[in-house]
């Protein structure tokens, strides 16, 4: 399975349009090469530069099997595009864009898609990135990941 984007490439900076210091839209993302049984995907999106701890940005889930990418800001429209969102580490559902404290060095942002044996994740109480991704990976069939890096 294979992750991309139209507006960065592996391993090189993503625009600052995607960023805190942008408009904050999510970025446009295709994949391809599905396993043979998806049901579903889901979408993470973390930092792990950052000082504390992994920093979680993004978690879309539930998004359709027949899914091959999303376009950009799809996080700002994800109910009428029919997958729903995690609660991220700024405690807010949807995506949060890049964002490293100021003159920390350049920070990878790991986009990665993780294609799901089950079609809906079961509901929970807890529907933070961590709990989204700990839950996905228990029906996992594959996994594609796309880094780009940001520093302010």
């Amino acid at each position: 399975m294979q992750l991309s984007s139209s507006s960065f490439a592996n391993g090189t900076t993503i625009p600052r349009r995607f960023t805190c210091d942008g408009e904050d839209r999510s970025p446009p993302l295709g994949w391809t090469g599905a396993p043979a049984g998806t049901g579903s995907f889901v979408l993470l999106c973390d930092d792990p530069d950052a000082p504390a701890k992994i920093w979680h940005h993004w978690a879309a889930y539930d998004i359709a099997a027949d899914c091959v990418g999303l376009a950009e800001g799809a996080a700002q429209h994800a109910g009428k595009q029919g997958f729903k969102q995690a609660t991220n580490d700024f405690r807010r559902p949807g995506y949060g864009g890049p964002c490293p404290p100021h003159r920390h060095g350049r920070h990878r942002y790991h986009f990665r898609l993780l294609a799901l044996s089950i079609k809906h994740l079961p509901p929970g109480n807890d529907r933070s990135c961590q709990a989204v991704e700990r839950e996905a990976r228990k029906h996992l069939l594959a996994e594609a990941v796309l880094v780009g890096v940001y520093e302010r």
